[in-house]
């Protein structure tokens, strides 16, 4: 099995310093996730971006989380998904739509309900959301800028899930006691 290396202020490489710097100054810390990113200096300043650009859209605080909470369940994210329920909880959003998120059940709010199935086939079906679904989530609320939101968050997703995926990133210490692995669905 391929070993990765959790890279460190010292051992990054140098291109890859000045951004742990920044994610330092955010977080108090490097994440695992970000010190295995740094490997590829280009890969961590990407996510990095994405992430701020997306923290920028017009959805709420609470609206991304259930984009990005979404995104880690479809693409079976542990570290992930633990960071982001961490995340929520710490932007005391209910804990009702949390859980029915980590569960991959519907929501119990019918507005972040229709994100969460808007967001659910974008990743499932990689973009390919038929007109009925695009209108259904124009109705539910949502405008045509918030649908490439959600391609924005998702492509973010994509990133940081695959990076987990392929150098199994282990969990960060803030993120004890929300350890996730995907239900498994009852047999019909």
């Amino acid at each position: 099995m391929t070993q990765f290396t959790s890279h460190t202020l010292d051992t990054a490489p140098d291109a890859a310093r000045p951004i742990f710097e920044g994610v330092k100054g955010a977080f108090g810390f490097v994440p695992n996730l970000q010190s295995y990113m740094a490997e590829s200096p280009e890969l961590l300043a990407g996510y990095g971006a994405l992430w701020d650009l997306f923290s920028k859209t017009s959805l709420t605080p609470h609206e991304q989380q259930v984009v990005y909470l979404t995104s880690n369940f479809e693409n079976e994210c542990h570290y992930c998904m633990a960071g982001h329920t961490t995340l929520a909880k710490m932007q005391k959003m209910d804990p009702a739509v949390i859980e029915a998120l980590r569960a991959g059940a519907p929501l119990p709010d019918a507005r972040l309900e229709a994100l969460h199935h808007f967001t659910t086939l974008v990743v499932r079906n990689r973009g390919w959301v038929s007109d009925t679904d695009v209108d259904a989530f124009l109705l539910a609320g949502f405008t045509r800028r918030n649908v490439f939101e959600v391609v924005l968050g998702v492509a973010t997703k994509v990133m940081s899930n695959y990076t987990n995926h392929i150098v199994h990133t282990p969990l960060d210490a803030f993120m004890a006691g929300n350890e996730w692995s995907k239900p498994i669905a009852e047999a019909a």
